[in-house]
Order: C-alpha cells, then sequence, then structure tokens
C-alpha cells in the first residue's frame, strides 16, 4: 500500500523535518497505543474525547454505546481529527526552555461511518479487543446479539494521515553547554505489573501465556 500523501491539514509546519507519512510507521505507532483523541464539532463547540481504538488494514475503529453523544454525532459523518501520541523520553536541557520530549504522534483526519453490517461490526470488535491483547478474543465469550445492538462501531478510513515523531538528545544553545548541569534522556517504557486474579475466578484456571508475557507493541503484520 502507498505511503500517504501530504495534504495542506496533515503537513507538518513547525519542524517539517519531524514529520513523517510512511504508512508503516504510522500504523506502527496506531498499532502500539492504546488510546486515542477524537476531536470534532457539535452545536458550534469543540469537543475532544478520548477512546479506545484498533487497527485492520487501512481501517480504523472505534465503538462504545449506542447512546453515546459522540458516536452519535459522528455517525452523522461530520469531520474528524483523531491523534493518537506515544511518550518515549523525557528530555533533559541545560536549559528550561530547551527542555523537551521524544514522542511518536499521528494525526488523522476523515469522516467516520457506521458499521451496519454485522460480520463486519463482529470482525471489528474482535481487532479492538486483539489491539488490546492478542489471544483474548478467542478465548472470552464474544458479544451476543443484545450486545450487538447495545455497541455501535464506527470505522475511519485511512487515507489523510501523518506522523510528527521527536527522537534524540536535547539541543541546547551553543553557550549552555558550559553550564555544569546533568542534561540527556530518560526513557519511558510501559511495564506491566502482576498480575491479579478475579476474587470469584473459579479454581484451577491458570494465568494464560498471553497475559504472563504481554508486552507492547503489538506486532503490525498481523494486522
Amino acid at each position: 500500500m502507498e505511503d500517504f500523501k501530504p495534504t495542506e491539514r496533515t503537513t507538518v509546519k513547525r519542524l517539517p523535518k519531524r514529520g513523517n507519512y510512511e504508512r508503516e510507521t504510522i500504523n506502527q505507532i496506531l498499532d502500539e497505543g492504546f488510546i486515542c483523541h477524537v476531536g470534532f464539532v457539535v452545536d458550534g463547540s469543540p469537543v475532544v474525547i478520548p477512546t479506545g481504538y484498533g487497527r485492520l488494514g487501512d481501517q480504523l475503529y472505534i465503538h462504545g454505546s449506542a447512546a453515546s453523544r459522540m458516536l452519535k454525532t459522528l455517525r452523522e459523518g461530520i469531520g474528524v481529527c483523531v491523534t493518537v501520541t506515544l511518550i518515549d523520553a523525557l528530555v533533559l536541557a541545560r536549559s528550561s526552555f530547551h527542555h523537551s520530549m521524544n514522542y511518536r504522534s499521528v494525526v488523522i483526519f476523515g469522516n467516520a461511518r457506521i458499521v451496519e453490517d454485522e460480520d463486519e461490526k463482529m470482525k471489528a470488535l474482535q481487532t479492538f479487543t486483539d489491539h488490546i491483547m492478542i489471544g483474548r478474543w478467542e478465548e472470552a465469550r464474544i458479544p451476543n446479539q443484545k450486545e450487538l445492538r447495545a455497541t455501535m462501531v464506527l470505522s475511519l478510513s485511512l487515507n489523510e494521515a501523518s506522523a510528527k515523531i521527536r527522537t534524540g538528545p536535547p539541543v541546547d544553545d551553543e553557550e549552555d553547554y558550559e553550564i555544569p548541569v546533568w542534561a540527556g534522556e530518560l526513557p519511558l517504557h510501559l511495564a506491566t505489573g502482576e498480575a491479579v486474579p478475579d476474587s470469584r475466578l473459579r479454581d484451577g484456571i491458570e494465568i494464560p501465556q498471553y497475559v504472563q508475557n504481554y508486552r507492547r507493541p503489538q506486532a503490525t503484520d498481523e494486522r
């Protein structure tokens, strides 16, 4: 699949060297993230809602209650802006002005459509579940008809998107390199703790390997 072509909305204007329009890079960021922020305008006021998501090919799926104001608004096909951000490190400079963060972010523009087909809807929910934890869909009970009716799924085509990425050490003013203060990068990682079993878990049920060995990012080639 071709890389994204920069548009007026997706072209990175401030520090353009940090812009990235490679589809593989953008997919990797989306597959590693958990939460997206969905921005749209309703009744003349801007609204930004955090929510989970899942990617399947060139489709980004979000879901929630059929009574959700966000989903009921987006189903009308209004314009939407979706962002995902991963923080990789704190960047400590010699001056407070030049402190920064190493990050990977994606911005997507488009118009969401409601998923009406039941097979696609079920596949989207599987995508969403496996995005959180690969292997869980195969073990857990799948949604029944009542739950499907209570759930709305929206799809956003990945047609207009870009990434912005910062890596590397701090960049100080030349005269500040003589200041006797520590400067550098402090990497940040998502780490899991010890799994806590449900108090009503039946005896004899072991923790699944996909829980014990859980880590991010998920493998992009499985999507």
